[in-house]
């Protein structure tokens, strides 16, 4: 199935983090916060304002974001679990 986002949405991919503090503690998964970290895979066609006019996302398929903890509905494409939000939900972009 395809599955393209909507004006200024964004489909991501959440990036896991590791199950284990520094001190080697294994983190059991009821203690895990679900990760604010992911990974665009596909973008909308822009932002529409007042006036009619798109403005294209500042965001790509492929960076690397932080959102919001509380962003975005969770969705099953191919039996992936992906997150649809909107792009304001996106706090930034990680620089690699």
């Amino acid at each position: 199935m395809k599955f393209r986002p909507l004006h200024d949405r964004v489909l991501l991919r959440r990036i896991e983090l590791d199950e284990k503090t520094a001190g080697g503690i294994i983190i059991p998964d009821t203690a895990k916060e679900k990760p604010m970290e992911g990974e665009i895979v596909a973008v909308g066609s822009g932002h529409i304002n007042d006036n009619g006019d798109v403005r294209p996302l500042d965001v790509k398929a492929g960076d690397r974001v932080i959102f919001s903890k509380w962003a975005g509905t969770e969705v099953t494409v191919d039996g992936e679990e992906l997150m649809v939000m909107k792009e304001s939900d996106i706090i930034g972009v990680i620089a690699a």
